[in-house]
């Protein structure tokens, strides 16, 4: 009897989060990010500044969570979604690849503010942490190991290598203009994505051969 109302009341919160994200990326491509207040985030999604401090505890996280939003489940989705027999290191590299370099045409104008906005930059890479959790859920269905610190300690390492990857593609660029962050998303990113994952290439294929599911175990 109860998992309606905790179905709605869930519906609810992510139509309320969903809004104001929204809210919160238009009046930054309209105004500027430095102008937007929380106030005015919340007004514009039809909720009060309260409600909004239940969900993003700045502007700037509401913002940048307008592109990033659901990108976590996304990935581990893609993980879950490759064949069994398909190399574990592998899956992960390029479901990380497909949700961290392509923003979608709806999303372009969003990634160029993130990318020319220091705090707006700060926001996105805080925002990597977030990945752990579902990734760690996805290796640790991959593998169904009795281990519990594998599938933890590879997600948290997947998330600090897409740190690195990321910082080093917002670094700024001596003597070039502001805007040229942009053009990398379809460039450079790529690269130092897999250049930041492939040193843990090797745990990724030692936790899969010690699985109880790995054909040497059968």
């Amino acid at each position: 009897m109860t998992t309606r109302p905790a179905g709605l009341r869930e519906r609810k919160k992510q139509a309320t989060r969903e809004a104001l994200r929204e809210a919160a990326l238009r009046l930054a491509l309209e105004q500027g990010p430095d102008h937007v207040r929380v106030e005015d985030i919340a007004e514009a999604a039809g909720v009060s500044p309260r409600t909004y401090n239940n969900y993003f505890s700045s502007r700037e996280q509401a913002i940048v969570a307008a592109v990033t939003a659901e990108r976590e489940a996304r990935v581990a989705s893609a993980i879950a979604a490759r064949p069994a027999e398909d190399r574990l290191a592998d899956a992960v590299i390029e479901a990380i690849l497909a949700q961290y370099t392509d923003p979608g045409e709806r999303h372009r104008e969003a990634l160029l503010l993130i990318t020319t906005h220091p705090a707006l930059r700060e926001a996105f890479l805080g925002g990597t942490e977030a990945i752990s959790k579902p990734l760690a859920a996805a290796i640790a269905e991959r593998l169904g190991a009795a281990d519990e610190f594998a599938a933890p300690v590879l997600a948290a390492s997947v998330a600090a290598a897409l740190r690195v990857a990321l910082e080093k593609w917002l670094e700024p660029t001596a003597g070039t203009p502001a805007t040229a962050g942009f053009v990398v998303v379809s460039g450079s990113l790529p690269e130092l994505l897999r250049a930041a994952l492939a040193p843990l290439v090797p745990a990724f294929d030692a936790a899969e051969e010690e699985s109880p599911q790995h054909p040497g175990h059968q």
